[in-house]
Order: structure tokens, then sequence, then C-alpha cells
């Protein structure tokens, strides 16, 4: 890959990461209830994520999936299904004083790397990326070693942005009214993302 290619890559991968969507919202959910250092196993799990698509990309799964409609609308329909549920449980429990008891470092981490598997936004980020950027007569391996850190350091560079943001809120909404709304706000996010998920589908 050229400079210049490099360039216009991480042009396109810092807008496609730092786009709000469904991984955006729980970085800033988790970080606005848990706190910010509680809140960087997100970041770590969408890393998961980030890396696992990169692999199967770089191997040519994800235009397969993509290319079967059957497989991706029945994706679809479950991812959003998920996203449905995680904003109507947050929208119900926004009202409840938050929880003492943080939940384990390991539920942060599913839930994540799951919102991330599931969203749509990554595929078609993904695909994106691997038909207009990589060269089909330089080998994909030696492309990969320049793409993947690109991607992973602006995908983390990115989230704990998110989480920042997150904790700020968090901060300013603790023991407030507006904490119940930005909660409820947060899960509406999530139901609306899974209501277009659903229509595309």
């Amino acid at each position: 890959m050229s400079f210049q290619g490099w360039i216009i890559f991480a042009t396109f991968w810092a807008a496609f990461v730092t786009t709000p969507g469904p991984n955006a919202v729980n970085c800033i959910t988790a970080a606005m209830t848990h706190g910010f250092r509680r809140a960087l196993i997100c970041v770590l799990g969408i890393l998961t994520q980030a890396a696992l698509f990169l692999t199967l990309s770089a191997f040519g799964i994800t235009a397969l999936i993509t290319a079967s409609p059957t497989a991706f609308q029945i994706a679809s329909y479950i991812g959003a299904g998920f996203l449905i549920y995680l904003g109507v449980r947050g929208w119900i429990m926004a009202s409840r004083p938050i929880s003492v008891a943080p939940p384990s470092q390991a539920s942060l981490y599913k839930r994540a790397f799951l919102i991330a598997t599931i969203n749509p936004k990554s595929v078609a980020g993904y695909f994106a990326a691997f038909t207009q950027f990589v060269q089909p007569d330089i080998p994909v391996m030696q492309q990969m070693t320049v793409i993947v850190p690109t991607a992973l350091v602006l995908t983390t560079l990115s989230y704990t942005g998110y989480c920042a943001l997150g904790a700020g809120l968090g901060r300013m909404a603790l023991g407030a009214i507006m904490n119940i709304w930005l909660r409820r706000a947060l899960a509406a996010c999530f139901i609306i993302y899974g209501i277009a998920l659903g229509a595309v589908a």
C-alpha cells in the first residue's frame, strides 16, 4: 500500500469508527454508569471484534457472508432483536438506582463484543475497506501489516474517547434527574438502531 493509499484508508477508517453507532452508545453508557477505567474493557471487546473481522475479511469470508442474502438477513434480524432488547432493558432500568455492585469485567467485555459483532455497520465497513483499499495485485497479507495496526489504533482512540465522554456525562448527571433522561436517551438509541437494522433486513 502506497503512502497516499494509507492516508486515504486512515481517513476512511477514522470517519468509520468515530461516527456514532451502537458501539459508541455502549461505551458511553458503560462509562457513565461504571466509570472510565472500568468501561475500557468495552474497548477491548470492540478491538477483539475488529481483529476478528479484519482476519475474516483478509480471507474473503466477510465478502462471502455479504454475498449470501439469506445469511445476512438472519444475522440482521438477530442483531436487531438484541439491540432492541438492550434498549428496552436500558429504558426500564434508567429509573432505578444504579447498582452498587458493578458488573464483572467479563460481562462488560462480552456485551461490547456482541454489540460490535452484530452491528451491520461493522460488516459494511470492513467489506467497503477491503473492496476499496486492498490492491489485488499485491499480496493481501503484505497489505494487512499496514491496514491492521492502522485500523486498531484508530479504533482504540475513538472508543476510548467515547468512554471519556461517558464518564464526563456520568459525573455531570450523577444523582440528578438528568441521569435518568441521559440513560433513557442512550437506551432509545439502541432501540432506534435495532428498528433500523430490522428495516434494512
